[in-house]
């Protein structure tokens, strides 16, 4: 195995101390969904780091593409009866 990948491999700590009402609240949902407390938080945390970083994606276009890409978002939508009948609906939770 390679040194690169021997390096990602590894398994580092990661400590950190946390208020008594913050614990029993991912304990309570660590109980709902089964599992461990340092899988939830990691999944947690890493879900979250991803959604910020994928938010913070640049991306580059040239100036055909550009043009193309603001068309796109400046042309109206048709009209699609379905989208119209479903935004209509009332909702179940009011």
């Amino acid at each position: 195995m390679s040194q690169v990948a021997e390096a990602r491999d590894k398994l580092l700590p990661l400590n950190m101390r946390v208020e008594s009402r913050k614990r029993a609240l991912i304990d309570r949902a660590v109980a709902e969904l089964g599992g461990d407390r340092t899988s939830f938080v990691l999944e947690a945390a890493c879900r979250r780091a991803e959604d910020i970083l994928l938010d913070r994606q640049v991306f580059m276009l040239d100036d055909d593409s550009f043009e193309a890409f603001e068309r796109a978002l400046e042309t109206p939508i048709e009209d699609n009866p379905c989208v119209v009948k479903l935004m209509n609906r009332k909702k179940r939770w009011t």
